[in-house]
């Protein structure tokens, strides 16, 4: 089959070019590496959505991040994913940095962004009391929110899937090469040929630019450690904190979360491996000087994991977007406000791609996905419904975030149904609260071994080199 448009990587960015593609007339396919969609830079982020004051006027961070912020509403709607409009605070520790403080805002209105003003330290700790004695000043953004980057990707994937996207995982692209007629893709599970590609690849999008383009490009991993706390700490700020950005970023957050937890972070160091995603004491003790810069009282003792991100960040400290070679579209460099700005990137590279093609709006587009069933949002007479419609969500298997077996089996066979123990806790959350999967794990594995015929030996945590349980051996 020759398709009208490959889409190389199933993260946010991918995921969303891909649902608005869907909303056309043609064959688009996705190709993804991994096992699942969501499984590099887009699972590990800060799950901000950012109001938009931060990237330089005219850029295309900058357009695309306040448009993105825009659709986040209606877009979680139709998603049926968390979305909470919290607000932001960047705050000032000294007096002599109030200028910068000056020009974030400043920058902001230039930028198009509604709801932001500058406080005095004793009005912006009115409104969030744990923060430092040390805040002279912050400034407010109304419309930045939080999201979870999980159900985000997954309800856009799930979404383009439901409308005709075909979806490819282990399935590595090799080398790309023009045609007369397209494009020639090769993959490790064999060769596809399209009119068109799109190359949303993150960290490695450089590389399959650089195969195609005159113009190269380079792209570092920009490293980022997390820590998340528990539920009970959830509550120590209402909003996001935010430091005045230095030479790497924003510093060191403290936020909410939509499930109810703090999470701080991250750090930014450059790295030459683009597979390292491994957390370090360093990193981990930087999270806990720096955080406490601009909230007091962080209660790090109540963390219950960390993680590591890599960020796609481009040498020209833009987003890459647009037709950089005949056929060849580019959605590379995705760094932060990356996740704020899939769904404008989305709509912006479907277009372009759509008008390259002349691909005719689909009469029978639908932008509604439904998610899993959440059996700890219901009240209970609706719980009660469920549980006599289907038996299986009243029996719990994650204890520490109420996940039932019923939400789990339909999380398997889902439009992008899950196969490994980090596919069931993206769809569900069972394995993420407290006790990280310490209770569940082992239930978890024999619900994909009924649901799907496989061994114990078989069930994977995430890729196909993650095996949990090994075969006896004498």
């Amino acid at each position: 089959m020759r398709y009208d448009a490959v889409i190389i990587g199933a993260g946010v960015t991918g995921s969303a070019i891909a649902r608005e593609l869907s909303r056309r007339e043609g064959r688009f396919l996705v190709l993804e590496r991994a096992g699942d969609v969501c499984e590099g830079t887009s699972k590990a982020n800060s799950a901000i959505v950012h109001a938009g004051f931060d990237a330089e006027p005219g850029t295309m961070k900058a357009r695309m991040n306040v448009q993105g912020n825009e659709m986040m509403t209606k877009l979680s709607e139709e998603l049926d994913i968390p979305f909470k409009r919290v607000g932001a605070f960047v705050v000032c520790l000294d007096e002599g940095d109030m200028p910068k403080l000056r020009e974030l805002y400043d920058r902001g209105v230039a930028n198009g962004v509604p709801g932001l003003s500058i406080l005095t330290g004793e009005e912006a700790r009115k409104r969030e009391s744990n923060l430092s004695d040390k805040v002279c000043a912050a400034l407010l953004a109304e419309t930045s929110g939080i999201i979870c980057p999980f159900e985000l990707t997954l309800g856009l994937a799930e979404s383009a899937a439901k409308n005709g996207v075909e979806f490819r995982f282990g399935t590595e692209v090799q080398k790309i090469e023009r045609t007369a007629e397209g494009w020639y893709v090769t993959t490790s599970q064999g060769e596809v040929e399209a009119q068109t590609v799109i190359n949303a690849a993150g960290i490695y999008a450089d590389i399959f630019h650089n195969q195609v383009c005159e113009k190269k490009l380079h792209i570092t991993a920009r490293k980022g450690e997390y820590c998340l706390l528990d539920k009970t700490a959830g509550s120590h700020v209402k909003s996001t904190i935010f430091q005045l950005p230095g030479q790497y970023g924003k510093g060191v957050l403290v936020s909410p979360t939509v499930h109810g937890n703090l999470l701080v972070g991250p750090t930014a160091t450059d790295i030459e491996d683009k597979e390292d995603t491994a957390t370090t004491p360093e990193g981990l003790a930087e999270l806990q000087e720096k955080s406490a810069l601009g909230v007091k009282n962080v209660p790090l003792r109540q963390v219950i994991t960390s993680f590591m991100g890599l960020r796609a960040h481009e040498d020209g400290d833009d987003f890459t977007l647009g037709e950089t070679a005949e056929g060849f579209f580019d959605a590379a460099g995705i760094e932060s406000p990356g996740l704020s700005s899939a769904p404008a990137i989305g709509v912006y590279i479907a277009g372009l791609v759509a008008d390259k093609l002349s691909l005719k709006e689909k009469a029978g587009f639908d932008p509604v996905r439904k998610g899993v069933p959440r059996l700890h949002e219901m009240n209970a007479e609706q719980r009660a419904a469920k549980i006599q419609e289907n038996p299986a969500y009243g029996n719990i298997i994650c204890r520490c975030e109420e996940v039932s077996e019923g939400e789990i089996v339909d999380a398997i066979h889902g439009i992008l149904g899950a196969r490994t123990l980090d596919g069931v806790k993206r769809r569900t959350r069972a394995g993420m609260g407290r006790c990280q999967s310490g209770f569940c794990s082992p239930r978890v594995m024999e619900l994909l071994c009924r649901e799907l015929g496989l061994t114990l030996d078989e069930v994977r945590k995430n890729g196909p080199d993650s095996q949990i349980v090994l075969e006896k051996t004498r």
